[in-house]
C-alpha cells in the first residue's frame, strides 16, 4: 500500500453508529391522565428506570425492549396519524438519546409531553415538550430522589404529578406545593394510588384545604383495567 493510500485510509471516519433507543413498546391508545387526558394519543414507552417506587405500574419496562432506531420511531408514531405523543417509561430521560427523540417528534409537528420521575435533570428537554414531572411522596419510598432543582426548569405548560397513597403523602404533598410554589408556576396534579386510598377520600382533602390543585383519576384504569398496551 503507497503513502498516500495509507493517509488517506487512516482519515477516513467510520460510518456514524445509528441513533437508538431501547424500546418497550410503541401503542396507539387514549392518554389517562395529565392535561392531554382524554385525546387519542401515541406512546413510546422506554425500557430502564433507576427507581423503584413502592406502587410502580410500568415494572414490566424496567428490563428488556429492543433497539430502535430514532428514525424508525418517529415513522411508527407519525403512521397512527394522532397530534399527541407521550414518551414515557420506566424514566426515558435514563437514556440520554431520548433528548434526539423528543426534538424529532416536535419537529415532525406533534403535540408532545414526557412523563418523567423527577429524579433526573430536564434542563435540556425541548421547550417544546410538555413535561409532566413527579415528585416522589415518602410512601413511593423514593422521595430522597427528588431532584428539587428541576423546579426552577418548570413552563408554564408542564405539570407536577404527586401519586398520592395516603394521608401522610397527601399532607406531604400539600406542604411541598405551599414551599415551593408549586401551584404559581405550572399546573399541579394530585393523583390517588389504584388500591391504595379511596379517590373520594383525596378529592374531600383537597376540597377541605381549598388546593389550587387538579385532582385527576388515571382514566386508562377504568377504561381498561391496566392491560399492557393500553
Amino acid at each position: 500500500m503507497s503513502a498516500s493510500s495509507t493517509s488517506v485510509a487512516s482519515t477516513t471516519p467510520a460510518p456514524a453508529q445509528a441513533e437508538r433507543l431501547r424500546i418497550t413498546e410503541i401503542f396507539h391508545s387514549i392518554q389517562g391522565e395529565a392535561d392531554a387526558i382524554g385525546w387519542r394519543t401515541v406512546f413510546v414507552r422506554l425500557t430502564g428506570c433507576p427507581l423503584r417506587c413502592v406502587w410502580c405500574d410500568t415494572e414490566y419496562s424496567f428490563y428488556g425492549g429492543n433497539w430502535r432506531d430514532i428514525d424508525d420511531i418517529v415513522a411508527e408514531v407519525a403512521s397512527h396519524g394522532a397530534r399527541h405523543v407521550c414518551v414515557t417509561g420506566g424514566e426515558p430521560l435514563a437514556q440520554k438519546r431520548c433528548l434526539i427523540l423528543l426534538k424529532r417528534l416536535c419537529d415532525a409537528g406533534h403535540d408532545v409531553s414526557l412523563e418523567t420521575s423527577g429524579a433526573l435533570d430536564v434542563s435540556l428537554v425541548d421547550p417544546r415538550v410538555r413535561k409532566v414531572m413527579d415528585l416522589k411522596a415518602p410512601d413511593s419510598g423514593e422521595a430522597k430522589r427528588n431532584l428539587w432543582s428541576n423546579i426552577d426548569r418548570l413552563l408554564p405548560h408542564d405539570q407536577v404529578k404527586i401519586v398520592i397513597a395516603s394521608r401522610a403523602d397527601y399532607e406531604w404533598a400539600r406542604d411541598a406545593v405551599a414551599e415551593h410554589k408549586l401551584n404559581e408556576r405550572c399546573m399541579v396534579l394530585f393523583s390517588p394510588v389504584h388500591g391504595a386510598i379511596k379517590p373520594r377520600e383525596l378529592a374531600e382533602w383537597i376540597i377541605e384545604d381549598k388546593l389550587d390543585v387538579r385532582f385527576q383519576l388515571q382514566l386508562h384504569k377504568l377504561l381498561w383495567n391496566d392491560e399492557p398496551g393500553h
